[in-house]
């Protein structure tokens, strides 16, 4: 029984150094895909649960694309039982909350400003991308996600996503091209 209990462990510790390092990547495309902090949460957990249950068939050499695929998995899953049932009402007292958690949440890419008035700018700039990319349809914000934020390889997003790599290019392309647009409105200039 013993033996048993410390390979248990060691798979457990194993699963630990692999795919631990990926969690904050893993959850910031969990966002983008539940457009919800509570949700994403629990998207990142079932995620982390299947690749645990699944941790003994893993072969690859990169951890990251595989867990970004079981989280889309997990998401494409739970919008699909979420159309086969009644949608709740949403409360308004939770939308203010998950929109107070994400004003007061500095992105990691964001660097130390020397002056308040470029603190301000930046975080109103972090804020447009943030929300701009929100607003793209699932297909482009999934693969601009994927390739900016988690700095994945086209190859890696194809299998992700279960495209080829041409299709994988195109919506990236086309993603670009709509982000650039909107910004380009929100700016006030000519899209």
């Amino acid at each position: 029984m013993t033996g048993d209990a410390n390979a248990e462990q060691d798979r457990a510790r194993r699963f630990r150094d692999a795919a631990l390092p990926h969690l904050d990547d893993v959850f910031t495309f969990a966002r983008y895909l539940m457009r919800n902090t509570a949700d994403a949460e629990d998207a990142v957990q079932e995620c982390y649960m299947r690749a645990l249950d699944h941790f003994d068939s893993y072969r690859g050499p990169a951890m990251k694309p595989w867990l970004l695929a079981i989280l889309r998995n997990v998401c494409v899953a739970e919008f699909a039982r979420r159309r086969k049932q009644p949608a709740p009402a949403a409360s308004a007292d939770a939308d203010r909350a998950d929109a107070d958690r994400t004003e007061d949440e500095t992105p990691m890419w964001q660097e130390p400003q020397a002056s308040p008035e470029a603190v301000v700018l930046r975080r109103h700039d972090d804020e447009t991308i943030r929300r701009l990319v929100a607003a793209l349809p699932e297909p482009f914000r999934e693969a601009i996600v994927l390739r900016e934020i988690n700095e994945l390889s086209y190859r890696e997003i194809a299998d992700v996503a279960g495209v080829p790599v041409g299709t994988v290019m195109s919506r990236l392309a086309r993603a670009r091209s709509l982000l650039r647009a909107a910004w380009n409105v929100e700016e006030g200039a000519p899209a």
